[in-house]
């Protein structure tokens, strides 16, 4: 839903929210808001008419009272770390940036539970009880500077997502401020709740119904033993392939990782592991977890799977700082992308693992035939591909090639059965493929869930669902391939 003619906001309505947060929580300057203009994915940028930074749940719900009586659109945000546009402002609109709302507030080690606040760091959370022997598993490659607020909004997963889950499974309750300014609880400290389960449908609904002010997590204990291997390949197919036959082993490990040529050799450069073999084709990382004697059988059988499938040399890690050298380079490998281009555009697609080999093929054939390189670095332990397209973005036209592209790899995801998003979000940058997943009447279902939230349309408008606005400007490659399906 976008909104039609926006109303422009007031000097009146800027003296309202400084009442409520004070005039440095109010942000008016345009250098200023340049700072707020696009997330994690830069090929979308829109700065806000205002920037409003408030310190607890009763001011966002007074900020968001005041956008509801005025019919003023606003959009959350956390710590900009999005991959998918889910925080991109709106030009008439308000941003509601929660990164001063960042305290710990509540650690129940008996129950495993730990509340915080939407701007808390994600990796806060396990500093804070890693002491105590317990960790919180959903960990993306920003987990040092993601915020929690965030990881609920796009559903965040991360290298331990195979065996753990993703953001949902670990959320046990939320405290929302709705778009009419209204709060309420739902979930708790115990996972079984009657009723409808309204704080899964909250978790990954990208800011279209609400605002997470509080938010109740479970922590789990560190495991009694840990084992890393890092086995190196000739192809990124033989790689993919002993991923397949882990899985189909029977074993579950807590990760599964692959990185290509590209990725090896930008993360070296950047990192310097010196684990990471430059002339290998790819790499794979398998994160075992559990017992003792658990892990210390499933690792040779780890290792002999990947020798079967041809795997040069293998690397085995049990102490802790061996094991963090080795994910060093994976979780810098995003970063590492822009050693080796000026500009990348990730995708986020899932596919079955029993099409790894298939789809890897694809994409290189889809790298030759549009001329730019990709480098693929993703969780393949469950099929969550992150093909980083790379690309120059002063070369004119280059930014719609590669967005017809990466459009394209997406097609590609869910012809074979897969997801237009593992844990990215879909935000603006994917919303014109949900018809490629979901017919008219299952998007028309979700449309109803948003309006009983947000009947106004004032939250996060334009994101997550196709609009006729948005995807006429989107040209039709991003279109292409669904005709005679509607979008509303």
């Amino acid at each position: 839903m976008l909104l039609k003619n926006p109303p422009k906001i007031s000097p009146n309505l800027i003296k309202q929210l400084e009442a409520i947060l004070g005039k440095d929580g109010v942000i008016r300057r345009k250098d200023e808001l340049l700072t707020y203009e696009c997330d994690g994915i830069t090929g979308y940028r829109q700065r806000p008419a205002l920037v409003v930074l408030p310190r607890s749940t009763a001011e966002i719900a007074a900020v968001v009272k005041l956008c509801h009586d005025n019919e003023i659109a606003w959009v959350a945000r956390g710590a900009g770390t999005g991959l998918s546009g889910g925080a991109l402002p709106l030009e008439e609109g308000i941003l509601i940036v929660t990164a001063r709302m960042n305290q710990i507030l509540r650690v129940d080690l008996d129950n495993q539970r730990v509340v915080v606040q939407p701007g808390v760091i994600n990796n806060w959370v396990t500093q804070a009880v890693s002491g105590a022997g317990f960790y919180y598993a959903p960990d993306p490659s920003s987990q040092i500077i993601c915020s929690i607020g965030g990881n609920v909004a796009e559903n965040s997963g991360g290298v331990h997502c195979l065996k753990y889950g993703v953001t949902t499974n670990h959320v046990m309750g939320l405290k929302i401020v709705l778009p009419d300014g209204s709060i309420i609880d739902v979930g708790g400290a115990v996972p079984e709740q009657p009723g409808y389960d309204l704080t899964g449908l909250f978790v990954g609904s990208e800011g279209t119904l609400g605002i997470a002010t509080e938010i109740t997590l479970r922590i789990l204990k560190t495991p009694e033993s840990i084992c890393v291997l890092l086995a190196d390949f000739t192809s990124i197919e033989a790689a993919g392939q002993a991923v397949a036959d882990i899985i189909k082993s029977g074993m579950i490990p807590a990760g599964m990782e692959i990185m290509d040529n590209l990725s090896i050799n930008a993360v070296e450069d950047v990192v310097a592991t010196g684990c990471y073999p430059r002339d290998a084709e790819s790499v794979l990382l398998v994160e075992l977890d559990g017992l003792g004697v658990e892990v210390a059988r499933n690792k040779h059988r780890v290792a002999e799977i990947c020798r079967q499938n041809g795997a040069r040399n293998i690397t085995t890690a049990n102490d802790a700082e061996t094991r963090f050298k080795l994910w060093k380079g994976r979780k810098a490998a995003f970063a590492a992308a822009g050693k080796i281009s000026p500009n990348y555009f990730v995708q986020d697609g899932v596919i079955p693992r029993t099409q790894l080999v298939y789809v890897l093929q694809e994409i290189k054939a889809l790298s030759e035939k549009y001329g730019y390189k990709i480098a693929n670095v993703f969780h393949a332990g469950d099929g969550n591909l992150h093909p980083l397209i790379l690309y120059d973005n002063k070369v004119e036209g280059a930014w719609e090639e590669v967005e017809e592209l990466g459009g394209e790899i997406l097609k590609l995801c869910v012809r074979v059965g897969g997801s237009l998003s593992g844990e990215h979000g879909i935000g603006i940058d994917k919303n014109c493929y949900m018809p490629a997943m979901f017919n008219e009447i299952d998007l028309e279902t979700m449309g109803y869930v948003r309006d009983c939230f947000n009947p106004k349309g004032l939250a996060n408008p334009g994101k997550l669902f196709p609009t006729p606005r948005s995807c006429g400007e989107a040209a039709n490659a991003k279109i292409q391939g669904f005709a005679g399906v509607d979008v509303f």
